[in-house]
């Protein structure tokens, strides 16, 4: 009953970073942003970002595991447009994540699972290391409020790779989703930036099981105008 209950509180959210929901807007904005980019001088600014972050607090908070991640990522941005105090841009966030993670309720493994569901059991509910490859690739808005400072709403997703299987995730091939928000402060062709985000990390049902790993994270970057 508990699980039950967390599948449909967390149901609204999964549906917000399913891949096949982002797939489709991330393709019609670069359809629209080609059109208008050979018009436009571009800009294109490298940088790195480090984060952390974790499940345990809303809108997520699940009674059922923990799941703490830090991340390195790098920085790709190139600009596609820019109209008065809005921009348009493509980003690519190629990343390595590493997570703790362990199973508090092992009655999230049921007898469906298989005759060794029992053995499963004991294995997920010991803490263990998770080190995920993903190349997150999206559409970011900024709004350009002051010389200096902007804010952006960021969405991007990517593949990704799992190398440890838990009881809400087979280890292997799977997806990254993120929604973010962020502010930036420019001084000179330096820019820092400070970016909360909601990630999300499942394989489309490729594979067995596919319940997900979620978490709320900050990130720091930095990045230089080339």
């Amino acid at each position: 009953m508990e699980v039950l209950r967390y599948s449909k509180k967390t149901n609204y959210f999964r549906m917000l970073y399913n891949y096949k929901l982002f797939l489709p807007f991330i393709i019609s904005i670069l359809l629209v942003s080609k059109s208008f980019a050979q018009e436009e001088s571009r800009s294109l600014r490298l940088g790195f970002k480090y984060g952390i972050g974790t499940q345990q607090v809303f809108p997520y908070n699940s009674p059922d595991y923990t799941y703490k991640v830090s991340g390195y990522k790098g920085l790709i941005n190139f600009q596609l447009k820019k109209y008065r105090i809005l921009s348009f841009e493509m980003q690519f966030e190629p990343g390595i994540y590493v997570a703790r993670h362990q199973l508090l309720n092992e009655y999230f493994v049921q007898p469906r699972w298989g005759a060794d569901y029992l053995e499963k059991r004991e294995i997920f509910t010991k803490e263990k290391t998770i080190t995920e490859y993903a190349i997150n690739v999206g559409i970011l808005v900024r709004f350009n409020l002051k010389k200096r400072m902007s804010f952006y709403i960021l969405g991007s997703v990517g593949p990704m790779f799992s190398g440890t299987e838990t009881e809400r995730l087979a280890r292997g091939f799977a997806f990254s989703d993120i929604l973010a928000l962020g502010v930036t402060y420019k001084f000179g062709k330096i820019m820092f930036e400070l970016s909360p985000y909601l990630r999300h990390v499942s394989n489309a049902n490729l594979q067995f099981p596919n319940s997900g790993h979620e978490s709320l994270n900050i990130d720091f970057g930095i990045s230089v105008f080339i």
